[in-house]
């Protein structure tokens, strides 16, 4: 009889989950020198999804910087890690071939291989005829171009969990199979222990690695992970004469097809674009290296359609229809980060595919972040934070499951929006707005009105485009209406907390770079900052009287300041309260806004009365109405937040109200225009955590006089010591006028890329797509003479164009119609 497992009493770190990405991060923290980290599988290296992917060890294809890089390192490390554990990882760079069979998947792969090229990928556009003499067996009569990136290729992925595990040891870490995670040890609200079968090891953090058991562990302890498996098919042939290895991997997203060799045959991997989830009531805890029944009847016309694409594959042997589960998320990006219910608890899950190509990257960011506090790339699109509970129900996961699967290869049209698991959230005012014509898009779960088709119109968005689409009609005319008369705009999605008690002034100026603990009614623009100087939050805190705080931020942001506070409120008499959902947001923005809300108040609004950055409660029908004169959209204009269950009542009175003045409605998309025109930022877009305030030109926004300081103030002033900034966020405006920018574009100085645009809309106002880029100046000092003595390009699918720089807004830069 074999003896039990000797677990030890005593890690630093346990991480859970013996698949790439679990072995990944014990290899990095090992390697870092945290040596006293446990890894813990149920059963052996591999087991659930690692053991049969597919493989495939891609660079190109995001215009995600952090995804990228992730996937740059990956391939660095799969190349390396032989020589370095004696261990094979069946890493071949055999190259790698995008096709694109239609136009808009031709300009989606052109502005991907811009960005890629930017971030230093080889991405060469080849023709159709290059396509077939690279992979001969193609049919390439309808392609328009491939995109090759020679240094891509393929890896096995057990040979590189096992390399990864092996690499781990070497360092001094413990892996131990066969032993299963039965739960985490939480105390006052952290990590204590885990616990197995055979003795609770003690440890200061714990990382689950569960794959698409990550869910179900981490429900456990509370936590949300809303991930769901689902089935994933791949098909591989007998042998095929001719066949080379040494064939590039080819994709055909339009086809729902990638094919490369694979034991002298072909393997056709599949995804289609609506799936089947598997197991919505939890993934056996014995299933290991399981496979799932196919479904021939659902999957043979998306076979027939990949299988097109390499004639030579219909007529071959079948030698295996494989489907097996993997993991997916509700916007198909990771769950990373340290759990917000507990502390210490991170989660590296919900890869979507992609665990094997990232695995090494994720590995260590994922080790950097546990040992430092802080990750050093961009988290804000993969943050854990980002989800909510509901999510997690079964009937959202099985709902929102099957489109996400498909996501992986539809054409990642910028304006395009998920459309299942819809109206889960609803403003107070959604039904009005529906009778304006409202386009509703997905807002953190928010039904959004993105914009107007007109009152008692049908909104058709008609097919997804790169191009000018015939509601940008609409949007310009909601864009100009707030420029020169006056709009409506619900903005109820926004994330509102009520913050009370004796300590919550000094507790809220304690995370706020700016003085939020100043005179009573004023609202103040601040960031959050971390201990690195760089941003956390971007926001505004509201002070009404030295107990009552009201704080505003993005949807997106909800859960990361809601921990953010209650974190730091602990053992204090502060406390935190969201409200969100009961205040709707309603702003009234425009020059003629102040002519509004007069006719609808007894308060004095009036510039001498109430400046900007006023805050008042005031009588508006029969509510009492919180208005705020503040903008973001660069105008005069009030944000009032009103009792949800009086917001139609004030939604009345403001168009009946503004008919004379020639109200209207305005969506999202103006929303996204005007601020950038203005060239106000947004957090997780334009200006991200590893920013620091300083580079994202929002020193003014931060009071270094204050008393008692703020969390991160020695690190802004060590960066102000260092001198003139090499590293800002710019204004760029494309001056012809033709072009869109979406985000990713490349910025050209003097013939040198020297950054990308982050965030980007379309100025009606100022003639041409205008966006924010973070640009780096290598040796030289971003500044006014930097910016004047250079010629500007973007570069836009593929092609340069003249360009506008501006540290200052490009509209308004003297805030004289924000203060009129």
């Amino acid at each position: 009889m074999s003896q039990p497992p000797v677990v030890p009493k005593h890690a630093r770190v346990v991480v859970i989950g013996g698949g790439v990405i679990g072995a990944s991060v014990a290899y990095h923290l090992a390697h870092a020198g945290w040596k006293d980290t446990v890894l813990l599988e149920r059963d052996k290296l591999t087991s659930g999804t690692t053991w049969h992917a597919a493989g495939l060890m891609v660079t190109f294809g995001s215009t995600s910087e952090t995804s990228t890089e992730m996937r740059k390192y990956t391939r660095d490390l799969y190349a390396r890690l032989e020589a370095e554990t004696g261990q094979a990882t069946g890493f071949k760079p055999c190259g790698f071939i995008e096709v694109a069979a239609d136009v808009d998947r031709l300009e989606e792969y052109r502005r991907v291989s811009s960005f890629n090229r930017y971030c230093g990928i080889d991405v060469q556009e080849i023709s159709p005829g290059q396509v077939k003499e690279l992979f001969p067996i193609a049919r390439v009569d309808d392609i328009l171009a491939g995109f090759y990136v020679k240094a891509d290729g393929r890896v096995d992925p057990v040979d590189v969990t096992m390399a990864l595990g092996k690499g781990a040891k070497l360092q001094g870490a413990t892996i131990l199979e066969g032993v299963p995670a039965l739960g985490v040890v939480i105390k006052n609200g952290a990590v204590r222990g885990v616990d197995t079968p055979y003795g609770t090891i003690e440890c200061e953090f714990v990382v689950n690695c569960a794959g698409m058991w990550a869910r179900q562990l981490g429900a456990k302890s509370g936590i949300n992970i809303p991930l769901q498996s689902a089935e994933h098919y791949y098909l591989i042939t007998e042998k095929i004469e001719g066949i080379d290895r040494n064939w590039p991997v080819l994709e055909d997203p339009g086809s729902y097809g990638y094919f490369r060799e694979e034991g002298g045959g072909l393997m056709v991997g599949l995804f289609e674009p609506l799936c089947a989830p598997w197991k919505i009531g939890g993934v056996p805890e014995d299933f290991s290296f399981g496979e799932i029944p196919p479904d021939w009847d659902r999957m043979t016309p998306y076979l027939q359609k990949a299988m097109s694409r390499v004639p030579v594959s219909e007529s071959a042997g079948l030698k295996k229809f494989f489907c097996g589960p993997e993991s997916f998320t509700p916007d198909l990006r990771p769950v990373v980060g340290e759990a917000p219910e507990v502390k210490n608890y991170f989660v590296a899950a919900g890869l979507n595919s992609i665990g094997i190509l990232t695995g090494g990257g994720m590995g260590r960011v994922m080790a950097h972040w546990i040992m430092n506090g802080r990750p050093d790339v961009d988290v804000t699109g993969m943050n854990i934070d980002r989800l909510h509970g509901y999510q997690s129900n079964p009937e959202y996961r099985r709902t929102r499951t099957v489109e996400s699967l498909g996501m992986v290869y539809q054409c990642h049209y910028p304006t395009r929006s998920m459309t299942t698991a819809r109206d889960a959230k609803r403003s107070a005012i959604h039904e009005r707005l529906a009778a304006q014509g409202a386009y509703f898009k997905d807002v953190s779960g928010w039904e959004g009105a993105d914009w107007f088709a007109g009152q008692g119109k049908t909104p058709d968005p008609g097919p997804l485009s790169w191009g000018r689409q015939h509601w940008y009609k609409n949007w310009e005319e909601e864009h100009r209406a707030t420029r020169e008369g006056v709009i409506l705009m619900d903005m109820s999605f926004m994330s509102k907390f009520r913050v009370e008690g004796k300590d919550a002034g000094r507790l809220l100026n304690q995370l706020s770079g700016n003085n939020v603990d100043a005179e009573p009614g004023r609202i103040t623009y601040t960031q959050w900052l971390n201990e690195g100087g760089t941003l956390e939050a971007d926001l505004t805190v509201t002070k009404f009287d030295d107990r009552h705080y009201f704080v505003v931020a993005s949807d997106t942001a909800h859960r990361h300041v809601e921990t953010k506070m209650k974190r730091l409120f602990a053992d204090n008499h502060a406390f935190c309260s969201d409200v969100t959902s009961a205040y709707a947001q309603i702003n009234i923005q425009g020059p003629r806004s102040r002519e509004l809300m007069q006719s609808l108040t007894t308060a004095n609004l009036s510039n001498e009365a109430f400046p900007f950055r006023a805050v008042t409660e005031l009588d508006l029908g029969f509510a009492r109405v919180i208005c705020v004169r503040i903008t973001y959209l660069g105008e005069l204009g009030y944000e009032l937040y009103i009792p949800s269950e009086q917001a139609i009542h004030v939604y009345d009175r403001l168009v009946k109200a503004g008919e004379p003045l020639g109200l209207r409605h305005a969506g999202l998309k103006a929303l996204a225009s005007l601020r950038m025109e203005k060239g106000y930022r947004d957090f997780g877009h334009d200006i991200d955590n590893t920013d620091s305030v300083l580079e994202a030109g929002l020193g003014f926004a931060v009071d270094l006089k204050k008393p008692d300081g703020f969390i991160g103030k020695e690190a802004v002033l060590r960066k102000k010591a260092e001198g003139p900034l090499k590293r800002r966020i710019v204004q760029v405006l494309c001056k012809d006028p033709a072009p869109l920018m979406f985000h990713a574009e490349p910025v050209w100085r003097d013939g040198k890329a020297v950054g990308y645009v982050r965030a980007a809309s379309y100025g009606f106002t100022v003639g041409g797509a205008v966006g924010l880029a973070m640009i780096e100046g290598g040796a030289e000092v971003v500044d006014q003479k930097f910016i004047e003595s250079g010629t500007w390009e973007l570069e836009i699918n593929g092609k340069r164009y003249p360009a506008l720089a501006s540290l200052k807004p490009l509209y308004d830069p003297e805030m004289k119609k924000v203060k009129a």
